[in-house]
């Protein structure tokens, strides 16, 4: 396998103009699975990555087999290096625009002022965690200070949690991580207090309610230690759940035509997405989607084996095109019009008895 160097934003991508048969704008697990299905395609694959991956502070990706455990910016590493090994490539930096080309193809705008041109286009470009607007929340986010049990329950397992409500899901949330802890505690903070049914759900599961707003965090030698509530008292927890507005990246987005819409759950807005089908295939012809862009809760796993199925889907309409081209261009000396000449020559030769 020829290996690809991978290029800063303000140089030529290897080619000076090459025209790919895609481009990957997002690094993540979503970006290398589509990048490396394609690589191992034949096709000629650049991926544009910002290098700003949403599980950055986590220690470890988890529930994905084989790799339970790795940290985030070893998964990737090991990501690139296997996609440059099918001949891929990759340049550091955002991708602030896109737009069709004449011919069919994207021209991509580079945020150094550079342009990249692609066939198709596989957006992966993730989501951004709207943190509750409490002072010291932003810099425990992904150590004390998570959202997803199934990410991160077992590793703070039998420590004392605490649920920073925000919205009606928040006593769904206390009862889920009590899966993880004896001793979780529900802060209604700006939800409001929760009904009888549910003080009676909490309260047969163990999980105690302190009313009162959070107003800001306790934090001692780099870990949380308390919440302080508007009263002044302060109660003690080592983990603070939270539920994040789960918001895409729009700037890109926008300039292909594309749409955000509403993320459900039970009833709230909890977030927004791309709308695809299954292959991650938008409703703008040539690009797809994959990984939290369209699946804002999808964990590690889920948006590697998306990018997997878009990148097979990018391939195989790729090949439904070369071979319309190819079929045009085999009949091309049977067409209509030659045909017609050539009657009209056979017909003219007999008129005149040849």
């Amino acid at each position: 396998m020829n290996e690809r160097t991978e290029h800063s934003m303000n140089s030529t991508p290897e080619g000076g103009g090459q025209y790919y048969d895609a481009v990957v704008i997002g690094g993540g697990a979503a970006g290398l699975g589509g990048a490396l299905t394609l690589a191992r395609a034949r096709r000629s694959v650049l991926v544009v990555d910002a290098g700003q991956p949403r599980n950055a502070p986590a220690d470890g990706v988890h529930a994905y087999p084989g790799r339970e455990g790795t940290p985030p910016a070893e998964l990737l590493a090991d990501g690139r290096a296997e996609v440059r090994g099918y001949g891929g490539e990759f340049i550091s930096g955002s991708a602030i625009a896109a737009e069709r080309h004449e011919d069919d193809g994207f021209r991509v705008t580079l945020a150094g002022g550079g342009e990249l041109r692609a066939r198709r286009l596989l957006v992966t470009t993730g989501i951004v965690d709207e943190l509750p607007d409490v002072p010291g929340l932003a810099e425990l986010w992904g150590t004390d200070v998570l959202h997803c049990p199934y990410c991160h329950g077992w590793e703070v397992r039998d420590r004392a949690i605490g649920i920073l409500a925000t919205g009606p899901l928040a006593v769904h949330q206390a009862l889920l991580w009590r899966q993880w802890s004896t001793d979780v505690t529900l802060f209604p903070h700006t939800m409001g207090e929760p009904d009888e049914q549910q003080y009676e759900e909490l309260a047969a599961r163990g999980v105690g309610v302190v009313a009162g707003e959070v107003t800001a965090l306790e934090v001692r030698d780099g870990r949380l230690h308390g919440v302080r509530l508007g009263s002044g008292k302060l109660i003690p927890c080592q983990v603070l759940v939270v539920t994040p507005q789960l918001t895409v990246r729009a700037g890109l987005i926008a300039s292909l035509g594309l749409e955000s819409t509403d993320l459900e759950m039970a009833g709230q807005v909890i977030g927004s997405r791309i709308a695809a089908d299954a292959s991650g295939a938008t409703a703008v012809p040539g690009v797809w989607v994959a990984g939290n862009v369209a699946n804002p809760t999808d964990q590690v796993i889920a948006a590697a084996a998306a990018g997997v199925r878009a990148g097979a889907a990018i391939n195989a309409d790729l090949i439904a095109e070369e071979t319309r081209r190819a079929v045009a261009a085999r009949r091309a000396p049977f067409s209509a019009q030659l045909e017609s000449e050539v009657c009209e020559v056979v017909l003219g030769d007999r008129r005149h008895g040849l």
